[in-house]
Formats: C-alpha cells, sequence, structure tokens
C-alpha cells in the first residue's frame, strides 16, 4: 500500500509540473540517429542513449581551445561517419571536466553546449569532445542529456528518426 501511495504522489507531481514525463512521449531505442545543430547547419549522426553515463561526448578531431575576446572558446572537427572531412566548427567552451579514463591519468577536456534533436525533442545539450573514432558510435548520450527527454528501450534501435525541421532553437 506504501508503494502505491508513494507512486501516486509522484505521478500528481509530474502531472502537475505541466511537461509530460519522458515515458508518455514514448521511448527510443539504445541507438538513435539526432541531429547536432553545430553553426546553424544540422549534422545527422547515430548515437548511444547510454543511461549508465552520467556526461555525453562528442567524436571530435582537431581539438584546439584558444581564446576570443577574453572567453574561452574551442576549434574542432565533428565526426563525420567516414565522410568527407567535416569543416573547422568553433564554440564557446562552457567549462572543462576531468574524465577518469580506464587505463591511465585524467584527461581534461572541453564542454560545449549545443542544440541537439532526439525524435521530435529539441534541447540545449552539453558534450564533452574527444577522440572517440575508436568507438561505433560518434555521440554518446549521458543521464544528464536523456534525462526528462527519453526513456530507453534496451531491446530496440531506430525506433524514432530526428524531426525538428520547424522548432525553434532551444535556450535552455
Amino acid at each position: 500500500m506504501r508503494h502505491l501511495s508513494i507512486a501516486l504522489v509522484v505521478s500528481l507531481c509530474l502531472l502537475l509540473a505541466g511537461s509530460p514525463p519522458a515515458a508518455a512521449r514514448g521511448s527510443h531505442g539504445w541507438v538513435e540517429f539526432v541531429e547536432l545543430h553545430l553553426d546553424g547547419e544540422p549534422l545527422r549522426v547515430k548515437a548511444k542513449l547510454d543511461t549508465g553515463a552520467k556526461s555525453s561526448s562528442l567524436d571530435a578531431t582537431d581539438i584546439a581551445p584558444f581564446e576570443r575576446d577574453g572567453e574561452r572558446w574551442v576549434r574542432f572537427r565533428p565526426s563525420r561517419s567516414g565522410l568527407d572531412e567535416a569543416p573547422l566548427v568553433e564554440q564557446p567552451v562552457a567549462r572543462y571536466v576531468r574524465i577518469k579514463r580506464h587505463s591511465g591519468p585524467y584527461d581534461r577536456r572541453p564542454v560545449i553546449r549545443l542544440p541537439l534533436c532526439l525524435g521530435d525533442e529539441l534541447r540545449m545539450v552539453e558534450v564533452n569532445l574527444t577522440d572517440r573514432g575508436r568507438f561505433i558510435y560518434p555521440l554518446l548520450l549521458g543521464r544528464k542529456a536523456l534525462a526528462g527527454l527519453a526513456v530507453v528501450d534496451p531491446a530496440r534501435t531506430f525506433v524514432r528518426p530526428p524531426r525538428c525541421d520547424d522548432a525553434p532553437t532551444p535556450d535552455n
């Protein structure tokens, strides 16, 4: 009975919050195509939706931090999944993170904010930039990016293609 009461309270809180919970918007597969909006151009990439990872990582090469008008910026080439070489992109750095590697010392990575389209949801997400060339998926979406956005069905892949063509760029 106590579990039923707790579930009822949680459900009511979610209803009163105004936005439907991610479960009500449908599930996603553990691998999905997403669109990243870099310099106004959509870049479609395969993403692994990983609820076991806290943060998100984007495959990038030629990563070069620099300063512009006293602000921290980074220049990089996003992964094109084996296609033609991507152009250099410049983005402001939101912060830096230290990622513990399985073997060796910490890795210091720049974090950028960018609009991401998953299914029909467009939102700003933070991704750290790193060379993910040895991995299958150029984008790893962790819990922070998925929270309130997606319920992941580990038995499925490519459930909901990105469809945010007419959506305005998110402010959050």
